[in-house]
């Protein structure tokens, strides 16, 4: 009897235990995992010049699930707005999207964000210049460097553009991101200075 209730004692604390484990790292859970292995959840990130216009219209994609703005590909930890534009640590100003790929493609997101920005600048978009507005693409897997360097060939080949591509394409490095008050920075500030392109599937 008393090895009977040891081992309901055992069994439950048992459980309790997995339960808190699960808590604590949901990511664990089988039904976690199925929830987003049938969503297909993937992150992409691109710098396209100023984050507030490229956050703003990549949060317009159907499928995109969350967009960040943030700093990647620079050399100091916890960088912030001012240090990044004094131009000393070299990041990128860049956008991180977690999108659900069962919805939009990464191929539709990279040809997204060729529509976005002037590919062919070096350091600039418009009248924000240096190296943090420089055209990036920081792939994820190499499933995506091979999806990006394909598109990227066929916009050339296909004579899209009249000078030749400046993007960068690097594989990713931490991704820092931005104070809160760049985030849904014109939702914020009612600011629509730059223009939403309308997102095409086809």
């Amino acid at each position: 009897m008393r090895k009977a209730f040891q081992w309901t004692v055992g069994g439950l604390l048992a459980g309790f235990i997995s339960s808190l484990v699960l808590l604590a790292n949901p990511e664990s859970s089988p039904k976690f995992n199925a929830m987003n292995a049938e969503a297909k959840i993937e992150v992409a990130t691109f710098g396209a010049g100023c984050f507030w216009g490229v956050e703003h219209n990549f949060r317009s994609v159907p499928g995109v699930i969350e967009a960040y703005s943030g700093y990647e590909g620079g050399k100091t930890a916890n960088p912030t707005y001012r240090q990044v534009c004094e131009g000393d640590t070299f990041h990128a100003e860049v956008v991180q999207v977690t999108f659900d790929a069962s919805k939009v493609s990464y191929r539709q997101l990279v040809e997204y964000f060729f529509k976005l920005h002037d590919p062919t600048q070096v350091n600039r978009q418009g009248p924000d210049y240096g190296t943090q507005y420089r055209s990036v693409i920081f792939w994820h897997s190499e499933a995506q460097k091979q999806i990006a360097e394909a598109v990227m060939q066929q916009l050339t080949a296909a004579k899209k553009f009249k000078n030749p591509l400046a993007t960068q394409l690097v594989p990713a490095a931490t991704f820092w991101k931005a104070e809160e008050y760049h985030q849904r920075y014109f939702e914020k500030n009612a600011v629509h200075s730059c223009p939403v392109i309308e997102f095409k599937s086809e």
